[in-house]
């Protein structure tokens, strides 16, 4: 007999089927036993007749229970289920393995629970509807945005995890070579190198949905270590046409996976930086009219930022005296009627950048890039890069005297999305095995020291 899925039951009333998953609860009524059946599509009751046959199975045991379809009398008709119609009841049940008691509840929504102990047992917490939903959305909002960018004839290309070490704006993940003694990788910060290289090779529209690693404290909006971001970048665009593509793909896809969400404004609002720090206090404003309504979605785009901001002993990018910090990243255009502020008043000059706002987190930027090796240079200046860290972008200026087009991108985040558009409390809610604050993957008890081998095999020594 083949298996049956929980959600086609009520397809097979009056049939004996097959069914296979864990049991969610077990309930006791004397002579008459409940069982809850669950897999990956649903619930559905069982009822045992002879409670001996399954006087050992508890909740997360791993069954095969073989029984008929029957329809429920409407007055025990469980609405609030997708099988609540019908009830199976058990010819035979099979234990295939069985499970200790889990460390906390599965049947919650798991908010009150410890996050330290959840994410230890992460495999467990993802069993609960709520974590197992969240993940599965979070496919389909990945297929969706796929589909959508294929369709307009982008190109996916795969960028390497194993790149260069160079001053980006957070810290690098460093990655020793055992062929190259003393010499490290560094895990991507994001593929912005490389997706304008291909701009380069003219892959004239690339996508990737990227891991992104970067060595920044978390926060509820900010996982630790590494997320995800779907990385666009086109050529022969304007700012407009970024802004016009990536409305497009959030719009179709809230209409078609969150059909119950609606967009407060549409087309969105446009904000300039300075306007949306002296109306709002923000450059991530909230307009949602309604903030206590977790379906009210306000997206805006915020535009016309500085290109740069005055450095501080706090910027990662080590310039001297009177240098300046990218507000954005060090590959921003300059605006085309700023571009002689450079010399005069470089705190004056805007940059081609744009935010994507969603309910006042920041989901995605962007920006036009700098396509022409000598502006790119004057910004390395301006920045106060040294001559050493300079060479570090070699391969760019060099690449840039090449015939270089104009391009630019964005990057919404995966990660921030889906957490601003389910209103969950962290990034954590909708990651599959996310490090806690501390940095440390609970599930794998990772990071966890090498092996003297290991550090000797790479000549390295831990102090």
């Amino acid at each position: 007999m083949n298996r049956t899925l929980v959600s086609e039951t009520v397809n097979h009333i009056g049939e004996t089927v097959l069914l296979k998953g864990w049991v969610d609860a077990r309930r006791d009524h004397g002579k008459i036993v409940f069982l809850d059946i669950r897999d990956r599509s649903g619930i559905v009751q069982s009822v045992l007749l002879e409670s001996e046959k399954a006087k050992d199975v508890r909740s997360e045991f791993v069954v095969e229970v073989t029984g008929k379809i029957n329809k429920r009398p409407d007055h025990m008709v469980n609405p609030h289920i997708p099988t609540g119609t019908v009830e199976v009841t058990i010819e035979s049940i099979v234990v295939i393995n069985s499970s200790e008691t889990p460390p906390f509840p599965l049947d919650t929504d798991g908010y009150a629970i410890d996050e330290e102990i959840r994410l230890k047992y992460r495999y467990l917490d993802l069993r609960r509807s709520r974590m197992y939903q969240n993940i599965k959305i979070r496919s389909q909002v990945a297929a969706f945005m796929r589909e959508f960018l294929l369709a307009k004839d982008f190109v996916e290309i795969e960028t390497p995890m194993l790149t260069k070490t160079t001053p980006e704006g957070a810290r690098d993940f460093l990655v020793p070579s055992r062929l190259q003694p003393g010499n490290f990788y560094a895990l991507p910060q994001s593929p912005q190198q490389y997706k304008q290289l291909l701009m380069v090779a003219g892959f004239e529209r690339y996508f990737q949905i990227a891991r992104v690693f970067r060595d920044e404290d978390p926060r509820k909006d900010r996982a630790y270590g590494e997320f995800t971001q779907l990385d666009v970048e086109m050529s022969f665009v304007t700012q407009e046409d970024i802004l016009q593509l990536s409305e497009t793909l959030f719009t179709e896809l809230v209409k078609k996976l969150f059909p119950h969400k609606h967009i407060v404004q549409s087309p969105w609002p446009r904000i300039a930086h300075a306007e949306a720090l002296s109306k709002y206090g923000s450059d991530k404003p909230d307009l949602r009219k309604n903030k206590n309504d977790k379906d009210e979605l306000a997206f805006a785009w915020v535009v016309d930022f500085p290109l740069f901001a005055q450095q501080t002993k706090e910027d990662y990018y080590h310039g001297a005296g009177e240098k300046y910090a990218p507000s954005h990243h060090m590959f921003t255009a300059p605006h085309p009627d700023d571009i002689s502020l450079l010399d005069t008043d470089p705190l004056k000059v805007r940059g081609l950048q744009h935010d994507m706002v969603l309910n006042g987190y920041e989901v995605g930027g962007g920006s036009i890039r700098i396509h022409n090796a000598k502006v790119q240079k004057k910004v390395f200046d301006l920045i106060g890069f040294t001559k050493e860290q300079q060479a570090q972008f070699e391969h760019m200026l060099t690449a840039f005297t090449y015939g270089v087009p104009p391009h630019g991108g964005i990057a919404p985040g995966l990660d921030r999305f889906l957490f601003a558009i389910l209103g969950e409390p962290s990034l954590r809610e909708v990651m599959a095995f996310p490090a806690i604050s501390s940095g440390k993957i609970a599930v794998m008890d990772a990071p966890s020291p090498a092996t003297e081998a290991q550090l000797k095999e790479l000549g390295i020594k831990v102090v």
